[in-house]
Parts: C-alpha cells; sequence; structure tokens
C-alpha cells in the first residue's frame, strides 16, 4: 500500500507538513469526490473483504469504489500514514420508515482527534447522505455543507447525526413519486457510540449484507459518486444527477432509467468505473431514498 497511488487516486496533490484540520478537509473531499460509494461487487458474483491490500487494489490501483467497510478502512489507513490518530466507530443505520436505528453495526466511520478537539471523518455513505467533509463532534450544532445542514446531537452514550435538506425538484414527472426520492425536510442518518472497533468487529456484518436475502445491498445495485455541484446516482437502472441548489432553496433532480445495454457506458463515463466481471443490475422493493 502506498500513499502516493492513493493520493493519485483521488487527485490531491497538495503539499502536508503536519496532521492539521485543513489537510483533513482537503483529502476528505477529494476522496468522496474521486471514489464512489457502491457495491457493484455483490452483483458482479465478487466478494467483498476487509483485507487491507484487497481493498486498496480494488479502489486505488483498479479504479473502483466500495462501501463503507472498504472506504472508510482505506481512509483510516490513509490518516494513520498521515500522521492523523483516526479510531475506528460502528454505527447503526436509521431506519426513517420504521422511525429505529437497525439492530447492528452496519456502518464504518472513523473518529479524529486534531488539537484536543474530536471530528467524525466518514468518507462512504453515498447520495445526498454524504458529507463532504468531517463534522466537529459537539452537540447541535449546525454545521452547514454542500448537501445541507448537518448535526450531532448527543444523548447518553448515544449520537446522532441527522440532516436538515432542501426541497427536491424532480424534473422528470415519471419520477415525482418515486421511493427513491426524499422528501423528508429533516432525517436522522445513524446513530454511534464512541467505543473503539476493530476490523473483527465487522466481520460478521459484512458477510450478512453481501449475502442475507433480506439486506438493502443485495436487493440494490448502488452507485453515486459526489460531484462539484452535487452527486450522481445509479440505483438498479435508474440514473440521477442531483444538482444542489443553495441559493434558492431546492435540489434539483434529473432522473431516468437506462438500458442495459447503457449500465457499463455510465459506470464508465459517470463514475470512472469499469468493471472486471458482469454486473447484473437490481433494484428489488427496499427502503432507500437517494
Amino acid at each position: 500500500m502506498n500513499l502516493e497511488e492513493y493520493f493519485k487516486r483521488i487527485g490531491f496533490h497538495s503539499p502536508f507538513s503536519k496532521p492539521d484540520l485543513e489537510t483533513l478537509n482537503q483529502v476528505h473531499k477529494h476522496h468522496v469526490m474521486s471514489i464512489p460509494f457502491e457495491n457493484l461487487s455483490i452483483h458482479c458474483g465478487e466478494k467483498i473483504t476487509m483485507d487491507h491490500e484487497l481493498i486498496f487494489n480494488k479502489i486505488v490501483r483498479s479504479n473502483r469504489g466500495g462501501w463503507c467497510c472498504e472506504n472508510n478502512l482505506l481512509f483510516a489507513w490513509v490518516l494513520k500514514e498521515m500522521g492523523y490518530n483516526p479510531v475506528t466507530l460502528g454505527s447503526r443505520v436509521y431506519n426513517n420508515t420504521i422511525n429505529q436505528f437497525g439492530p447492528i453495526d452496519s456502518h464504518l466511520i472513523n473518529k479524529v482527534v486534531i488539537d484536543g478537539t474530536a471530528y467524525i471523518a466518514d468518507v462512504s455513505f453515498g447520495v445526498s447522505s454524504q458529507i463532504w467533509h468531517p463534522l466537529e463532534l459537539v452537540s447541535g450544532k449546525d454545521q452547514p455543507q454542500s448537501p445541507g445542514v448537518f448535526r450531532l446531537i448527543q444523548e447518553g452514550d448515544l449520537w446522532t447525526l441527522e440532516k436538515t435538506s432542501r426541497k427536491p425538484l424532480v424534473l422528470n414527472e415519471a419520477f415525482t413519486n418515486s421511493p427513491l426520492v426524499d422528501k423528508s425536510p429533516t432525517k436522522k442518518i445513524y446513530g454511534f457510540t464512541l467505543v473503539p472497533r476493530g476490523v473483527d468487529h465487522f466481520l460478521e456484518t459484512s458477510h450478512y449484507l453481501q449475502t442475507d436475502p433480506k439486506s438493502l445491498f443485495t436487493n440494490k445495485s448502488i452507485c453515486s459518486l459526489q460531484t462539484a455541484t452535487g452527486f450522481r446516482a445509479l440505483i438498479g437502472w435508474t440514473f440521477s444527477e442531483v444538482t444542489y441548489n443553495n441559493q434558492d432553496g431546492f435540489d434539483v433532480l434529473d432522473m431516468k432509467d437506462i438500458s442495459d445495454d447503457d449500465v457499463d457506458k455510465v459506470l464508465k463515463e459517470m463514475f470512472n468505473v469499469l468493471l472486471a466481471n458482469k454486473l447484473v443490475p437490481i433494484n428489488n422493493k427496499a427502503g432507500y431514498t437517494i
């Protein structure tokens, strides 16, 4: 694993002399703008592992993306190599359909302390819930970013990440009532404690998420990438180009369905992803919004 290869992969060319907040912000944003959040391996007949070398080869050398147990694990290694002190945490994703947190730590994130102040770094949640910069670990503080206003709320040992969004403006009327469109002004994203977690904590969960027929990730093929103006997403056969519009108070969603023949082309041109194995797209009914 080579740090310079990673920097080239994310297009980070700035010199850095110390592990400060400015550098962390830059590397975090470069990562989410360059490396997709995706679970395509599941639908290409590939096993997803938590082996550092395999993750590095997949994401950095093979120009792929990954889900949180890949992206955030890789990011933790990067931060350590840069001189930071990341601590891996486990979080439970909030199900806004049934209004409760999931039963397991299905999402991996990192905590970083700089000059006595703690931050949450998360480069792999994807779509409109993706933070572009680390969030200060302080309760109740509004932290505006391009996707919306994020805040962390502490209740006892539990920290909850929530986000207030702008209204969606869907250009294609056929998708106005799509279950992929999130119309909630404020929603919870995930909850976590500050208990450090090792790789072993996520192994069983990783296996479940990529094999169980009830898992979100076996029911939907997902690829999303942040852009300078918003994000792109391919969910099954539905391609979305989302533009954040802070000035007018809404986000523009340009959504369309593509054919099987166009899937590889869209992945290459819109996400810079070239798959080695054949993707079988899927978009079964499941609670998931962009």
